[in-house]
């Protein structure tokens, strides 16, 4: 008879741990049994070990271009635990201070306390109803200009406002990650996206509210800047050049002043040059002020995966910002000499924008964030103030030259009656 003998055999908890050192949690997968010629039933499976590691973290830049970036939670900004950032804080002065705490965050929403860029996109506006007035038939009254003026400043506020809530929509779980936009409403939890939305729709219809004031065409021109603005925050995912799409929003109302007036675009062929190039100049503009604006946010829009013609062209910024105040200049000339400009349009509107823009882009510091927002507030008031005192000097010349030739022809009509 055979002897047997028994050995030892350790645990196979013990025997695995031996011969592994896991210092990371693993885990077992039970592998297929391979492929083999018999079929008895007591062949054993095989058994293997596959390393199995916790998935890091993830950056939000690896989220910012899909939908689960539009949908989740943001993750926890480094910025928020940074104490040398100051907390959210109620304003205590200005036009937020007088309101209810509960409409604060509202407010916030629509940047009614910083209306710089409620301005930037009431400057078309108000280009294009001096471009068009004297196209009017008869000339357009200084009242028909003020009245459709003011009623454009009312819709850029509210359509600007309704702009600002939704890019804060789609940026909610990127704006925690940069350090101006932190403590935007929707980024810091005091509105939610539900919220947010419905806020929207009632400033859509307020904005419709006041287009309906218009001549029903403006309804057909207005309707497809909507696509703009909704599209506008999904850019900066994208491409380097989000601003070229946020000056097809905000140059918008160089289009409008033309229906506004009663200029039909359609069958006035100088009307239409005039509105495409003023249109285009305002485009070249807005680029050119976001561009500086984007110098702002350059370093914490890299570690969000934020994309900005800012960035892409960084060490030329300057040489970008000539080019395209050249472009502006130019596209606004011929829209003037589309229709007929005189003197004090070439002088004021083109010179003016000139000199202001040739200013700012050689003074301007682009590695300071103060002096970047100071150029972009005031070259609002500086650049647009000038185009539109040149515009306004170039209608009333003519509106005044029509009304004594008017009268003149009326003194004469009257003068062969009696004879």
């Amino acid at each position: 008879m055979a002897t047997c003998r028994a050995t030892h055999r350790p645990p196979l908890r013990h025997a695995l741990s031996g011969a592994f050192k896991l210092t990371t949690p693993r885990h077992l997968v039970l592998l297929p049994r391979p492929a083999q010629t018999s079929t008895a039933l007591s062949a054993p499976r095989s058994l293997g070990l596959t390393a199995y590691r916790a998935p890091s973290p993830r950056s939000l830049t690896a989220y910012h271009t899909t939908t689960k970036l539009l949908s989740t939670t943001s993750a926890p900004s480094p910025l928020a635990a940074d104490p040398n950032l100051p907390a959210y804080q109620p304003p205590k002065t200005g036009l937020l201070s007088f309101l209810p705490a509960s409409w604060v965050p509202y407010a916030e929403l629509t940047r009614i306390d910083k209306p710089t860029g409620a301005y930037y996109l009431y400057f078309p506006c108000v280009f294009s109803t001096l471009l068009a007035a004297p196209l009017a038939t008869p000339i357009a009254a200084p009242s028909a200009v003020l009245g459709t003026s003011l009623l454009f400043l009312t819709g850029a506020v509210i359509m600007r406002g309704a702009g600002c809530t939704i890019n804060d929509l789609w940026d909610r779980n990127l704006d925690p990650h940069v350090a101006r936009t932190r403590l935007r409403p929707l980024a810091r939890g005091a509105v939610t996206p539900f919220q947010a939305i419905v806020f929207t729709g009632g400033q859509l219809l307020a904005g419709l509210a006041v287009l309906l004031q218009f001549p029903w065409e403006c309804f057909f021109y207005a309707t497809p800047s909507l696509l703009f603005v909704a599209t506008y925050p999904l850019a900066k995912r994208v491409t380097y050049y989000p601003q070229f799409v946020l000056g097809l929003t905000f140059s918008w109302g160089a289009i409008m002043g033309f229906p506004a007036l009663g200029v039909d675009l359609l069958t006035d062929a100088p009307a239409q040059a005039a509105a495409a190039l003023l249109y285009l100049s305002n485009v070249a503009w807005t680029v050119l002020y976001d561009m500086i604006y984007a110098h702002m946010d350059v370093r914490d829009d890299v570690k969000a995966g934020i994309k900005s013609i800012a960035l892409k062209h960084g060490a030329r910024t300057k040489q970008v910002l000539t080019g395209l105040a050249l472009v502006q200049v130019g596209l606004l000339a011929g829209a003037g000499a589309a229709v007929g400009a005189g003197p004090a349009f070439y002088i004021g509107s083109c010179g003016g924008a000139l000199v202001t823009l040739g200013v700012m882009i050689r003074r301007v510091n682009l590695k300071s964030v103060s002096d970047c927002w100071w150029w972009f507030v005031n070259g609002c008031w500086i650049t647009g103030g000038v185009i539109t005192a040149g515009l306004a000097a170039d209608y009333l010349v003519k509106y005044v030259g029509r009304e004594e030739r008017d009268q003149a022809g009326a003194s004469t009509e009257l003068k062969a009656e009696a004879s």
